[in-house]
């Protein structure tokens, strides 16, 4: 008898089909000058209902001062009428570090190798760009500061009081050699595993 009641009931109700409604805020990185309406910006834009050309058009517009392919943190808010708000942050503290660093790529191994030293001066300049951030803006200077550090260790990236330039471009000619042995070590992993 309940089955019946079940049956019944499906049957008398209305089929209600909901609209996909997408959360309002978008975060995602993007190349300065390098907006495109292909993946993965054009997918996620287009979802919202944002007119994608006009947008490249108008982040390439805001980011032509700045170097091309660096990466930006952007947050866009779509509205309800399809217009959006984009905030442009400051690259990542990462992008700073390996640049100010003069390396390529961060450490395979956290805490047994060292890709690059910087100073506490380095330290804290990063740390003023990024106190610009509108998500980073009221916090404390000496905190940023921390963080910037965290980040540099858990890129491998040792902090020193001063620095020796000679030094430290053996330092760097030397870790060359290493990350090219590393890439060598990686490609034979790839190579083993596809003969399997």
């Amino acid at each position: 008898m309940s089955k019946m009641a079940s049956k019944q009931q499906l049957k008398g109700m209305k089929k209600v089909i909901q609209k996909v409604v997408h959360g309002n805020l978008v975060k995602i990185y993007i190349p300065a000058g390098m907006a495109s309406t292909g993946p993965p910006l054009g997918p996620q834009l287009g979802q919202r209902g944002i007119n994608i050309a006009a947008f490249c058009k108008d982040f390439n517009e805001r980011t032509k001062d700045m170097k091309e392919g660096i990466p930006l943190p952007c947050r866009i808010t779509v509205n309800s009428d399809r217009s959006y708000e984009l905030v442009i942050h400051n690259p990542p503290v990462t992008f700073f570090l390996k640049q100010a660093a003069g390396v390529q790529r961060g450490v395979m191994k956290m805490g047994h190798e060292i890709c690059g030293k910087l100073t506490l001066k380095h330290i804290y300049e990063i740390a003023k760009i990024k106190q610009q951030d509108p998500t980073l803006r009221f916090l404390p200077l000496e905190r940023i500061c921390n963080n910037v550090i965290s980040t540099a260790h858990t890129c491998g990236i040792q902090v020193v009081r001063s620095l020796d330039p000679k030094e430290y471009a053996e330092f760097l000619e030397e870790r060359k050699l290493v990350v090219i042995q590393q890439l060598q070590e990686i490609k034979e992993k790839r190579e083993a595993k596809l003969l399997r």
